[in-house]
């Protein structure tokens, strides 16, 4: 390996570089969007079972919040339910959309790193391919000419090994980075979908609750 990055030359480095980012991430976002953490399929029935003769206290509504991104959700309505029990529906909704936004956020965060990686790693291997086309020509001078008037062999190796070791290496960085951001996009959005109908299910059910 060692003598891959060596042949490749110092264009490699940023792309050494940018796969060690794409892999922290790629770890990171598997770690952060486990369903457990997000959206337990059973916590909607729960908090509605909870609440529903009555608002739950606040020592209940904080350790909902603290269950997963859902039960943030929607013990931001609980909350909003105990701060004033006679809080009309639109409020709840715009308290609960409030809380969807941010956790919106923390679910989308490090995505856009990840596919500017997946963006910007051909393109990293381009640059090396170019800086390893300019060292070919640079090879086959005036300059570098011999009596034969051939150019300079191991000048010319060199340079088509950074050219290839930097196109192959760029494109091994950006399809694993595009496969999971893709994936990850695509969890994410599901996550949307399951928090925005579970929200909108309990607003209705708090609705009902503070009458």
């Amino acid at each position: 390996m060692l003598s891959i990055i060596q042949a490749a030359g110092w264009p490699i480095w940023p792309l050494i570089v940018a796969s060690i980012v794409a892999l922290a991430l790629v770890i990171e976002r598997f770690t952060s969007l486990k369903t457990a953490r997000i959206a337990p399929p059973r916590l909607l029935d729960e908090a509605i079972a909870v609440s529903r003769t009555t608002v739950p206290g606040p020592d209940v509504v904080t350790q909902l919040e603290q269950n997963s991104a859902l039960g943030e959700i929607l013990a931001s309505g609980l909350r909003a339910l105990n701060i004033d029990p006679r809080c009309s529906e639109a409020d709840l909704r715009a308290t609960l959309e409030g809380a969807g936004r941010s956790v919106a956020h923390r679910l989308e965060k490090y995505l856009s790193a990840l596919a500017t990686i997946a963006s910007a790693a051909p393109l990293l291997g381009l640059l090396g391919t170019v800086i390893g086309m300019i060292e070919i020509f640079g090879s086959q001078a005036p300059s570098g000419l011999g009596a034969t008037g051939a150019g300079n062999p191991a000048q010319l190796a060199h340079g088509i090994s950074v050219a290839l070791y930097n196109t192959a290496f760029g494109l091994i960085v950006a399809i694993p980075s595009l496969i999971f951001w893709r994936y990850f996009r695509g969890r994410v959005d599901e996550y949307l979908l399951t928090l925005e109908l579970s929200a909108e299910r309990f607003v209705r059910h708090l609705a009902t609750l503070r009458r």
